[in-house]
């Protein structure tokens, strides 16, 4: 059950309408990093989640990152009000209000401004958000990586957003949001290592030939060592032939197939079979004659007659 307290989690002072800025700001409103994919991530990941910890955890974020969805919007929605007025009242030549609107490469934005300024969920070039955004696979070893990883991202977008305003209204509600960010990050960590076992995620183990093998697939200048690929722990493979088949086997594809389906297969393959001693002329080759009929090959030589 949710109630909704008409107070916001932090105070947003905006200092002048800007609907540029506001464009930008949609990108954490409806965008892959913003707060609502990581509400209905959290939301979804605490309605499958069996530990009562972690339960409890989740629909507490998720819930705050509604708030902080909250939060986006209004920020939006004054940064849009004076253009909203603007354009409703006409006050303003149709030129002078369209280029006031779009000289910010505001253009994605436009459509909601005429719609009423509101927070459209759509990120900040325009496309409409989509929960293939929610990338939770119920595992929690693995769904716990994945929410560190998406409030770092999140933390990189608001340093973003907050390198791109000089109003200390909107600086310092972003300030607020990215340090959320880090405060969940943090809780993220702490139930996943509270876990004993968090490491390979999941419950099968990986195969034991491969799982301290590094191999050196992208040679060339530059090639660095470090923590990722030496150590007692790495075997670092560069040679290339080591790099096949190293289950073993001969390194190609086979199928065990029943006796009727080797003769359609064969029958198929001498169907589409190429003749690698044909030269075929293709229309590629060959030039409009004068009179538009037949064709020259691309040197002048005249074309192959058809087969017959």
């Amino acid at each position: 059950m949710f109630a909704h307290n008409k107070r916001l989690q932090y105070t947003v002072r905006v200092s002048e309408s800007n609907p540029g800025l506001a464009n930008l700001m949609l990108e954490q409103f409806g965008g892959p990093q913003g707060e609502l994919a990581a509400a209905c991530r959290y939301f979804t990941q605490a309605l499958g989640e069996d530990d009562p910890g972690r339960k409890d955890m989740l629909f507490d974020i998720a819930t705050e990152e509604l708030s902080h969805l909250e939060v986006i919007g209004t920020i939006v929605a004054m940064l849009n009000k004076g253009a909203k007025g603007r354009l409703a009242e006409g006050v303003e030549s149709e030129a002078e209000i369209y280029r006031s609107i779009t000289g910010a490469g505001n253009d994605s934005h436009l459509t909601q401004v005429l719609y009423g300024g509101g927070p459209p969920l759509v990120n900040s070039a325009g496309v409409p958000w989509t929960a293939a955004y929610i990338d939770t696979i119920g595992e929690p070893t693995a769904d716990l990586r994945s929410n560190i990883a998406a409030e770092a991202r999140a933390k990189i977008v608001y340093e973003r957003l907050i390198n791109l305003t000089d109003d200390p209204g909107v600086k310092e509600a972003l300030g607020f949001l990215m340090t959320r960010e880090i405060a969940h990050q943090k809780s993220f960590e702490k139930a996943l290592y509270s876990m004993e076992t968090n490491f390979p995620p999941g419950k099968l183990p990986g195969d034991a030939r491969f799982t301290n093998v590094y191999f050196n697939m992208s040679q060339g200048e530059p090639e660095k060592r470090g923590p990722w690929n030496q150590g007692e722990q790495w075997q670092f493979v560069s040679d290339r032939e080591q790099q096949m088949a190293v289950d073993g086997g001969s390194g190609e594809g086979s199928v065990q197939l029943t006796t009727p389906e080797v003769a359609v297969v064969e029958k198929m393959a001498m169907r589409t079979a190429s003749d690698p001693n044909s030269d075929p002329v293709t229309g590629a080759e060959l030039k409009p004659g004068k009179e538009g009929g037949s064709g020259t090959v691309a040197d002048g030589a005249p074309a192959k007659p058809a087969a017959s």
